[in-house]
């Protein structure tokens, strides 16, 4: 991976006339339970089944979820002594993400894992290849336990997706939740997505609650009107005079192309990895300061790729202290799980937290973007 250099100017596209994917309005945790007895799926399996019929899900696809939600939640009671959870997120689509996560120790032959699910019958089978078969789109990452005296994680963590009517947001993942899960979350992702490029607004709002919400709101317009990542951040910081203020950055790849474009200001954190490379990760600082206060004027970085590589953004409610050695072989998985496992792993539970992971250079199936 290339060092990011300064550049000017930017894509200078012009869009109308779409509409604008919002973290706060379309991803969201519905449901968390810890999966230490197997009975601890009851619940979990109730509100699933609940909130996928509210969604319009038929019934085949809601008999799919309830089955691999218990599957997973047997499995970490089984194999990981009970030292995990599952989680129900909502997503953009609609869509429905099951995801484990577990704290056991790993495992060692996943080819085996996933052969002792095949069933020729077609029924659900015991393991893995029954997630799998159920799921819209899965995936899932594994990490063995490390030598003494490294204390890194170890477990597993499986995403198993189920999708209603339009698909998900392509080729990126977002992870957003709110200080102690309370209503109010000041952590704000805002998306625009065509067959062209993708460029999204990552926004902090200054402190947090009621308050730090209603800031950020209104900034997703900032992307219709803003014709480069920086010119996005002159038109938020407009918007945001009348308020606390807040901290963002601005960001754009083109699909196909292996480049990315960002400019930000505050302490907002941005990643960048080559998956030619990936224990080479660059982090990107930003202009010191707050949008609708006072801050030094910043300037759009690019960074290009060899091929093909991953952008992480996130707010300061996630940990900085990790790299490809903390999470070995992660940043080849789905985005949407690379999300899940930084936000539950690395994120603070004294702030709002939430991340973008989206992949550069790659051309998404054009029926993925609607």
């Amino acid at each position: 991976m290339h060092r990011a250099v300064f550049v000017g100017g930017g894509s200078g596209r012009r869009v109308g006339g779409v509409s604008v994917i919002s973290s706060h309005d379309a991803t969201r945790l519905l449901h968390e339970t810890r999966a230490e007895r197997e009975s601890d799926s009851v619940g979990l399996r109730a509100r699933l089944l609940s909130v996928a019929e509210r969604i319009g899900f038929p019934e085949l696809q809601r008999q799919n979820m309830a089955l691999v939600a218990s599957e997973l939640a047997s499995n970490i009671v089984k194999h990981a002594d009970g030292r995990g959870f599952i989680q129900v997120w909502a997503q953009p689509g609609p869509t429905l993400d099951v995801v484990a996560l577990d704290y056991g120790p790993g495992i060692p032959d996943l080819h085996a894992a996933m052969a002792d699910g095949y069933s020729t019958a077609q029924t659900l089978g015991k393991g893995l290849g029954s997630v799998a078969r159920l799921s819209d789109r899965w995936d899932i990452f594994t990490r063995e336990p490390n030598p003494p005296p490294v204390r890194k994680w170890q477990g597993t963590a499986v995403l198993a997706r189920f999708s209603h009517d339009a698909g998900p947001i392509a080729d990126a993942g977002v992870y957003s939740r709110s200080l102690a899960d309370e209503r109010y979350n000041g952590d704000r992702i805002f998306i625009f997505q065509d067959r062209v490029c993708m460029r999204w607004l990552h926004a902090d709002g200054l402190g947090s609650g009621e308050m730090a919400q209603e800031a950020t709101a209104p900034l997703g317009g900032a992307l219709l009107t803003g014709e480069s990542p920086l010119g996005v951040l002159r038109v938020a910081d407009s918007q945001l005079r009348k308020t606390r203020g807040a901290v963002a950055l601005a960001g754009e790849l083109r699909y196909g192309k292996s480049t990315v474009e960002m400019a930000g200001v505050g302490d907002l954190h941005a990643h960048l990895i080559d998956l030619d490379d990936p224990d080479s990760k660059e982090q990107l600082v930003f202009s010191p300061g707050t949008l609708g206060r006072e801050y030094k004027q910043p300037k759009e970085q690019r960074t290009w790729f060899n091929s093909r590589g991953l952008v992480i953004t996130a707010s300061d409610g996630i940990r900085r202290n990790w790299d490809a050695n903390t999470f070995p072989g992660l940043f080849f998985r789905d985005p949407q799980l690379v999300a899940y496992v930084l936000g539950n792993i690395m994120g603070r539970m004294s702030d709002d937290q939430s991340l973008l992971v989206a992949t550069v250079g790659a051309a998404p199936d054009a029926e993925s973007i609607r």
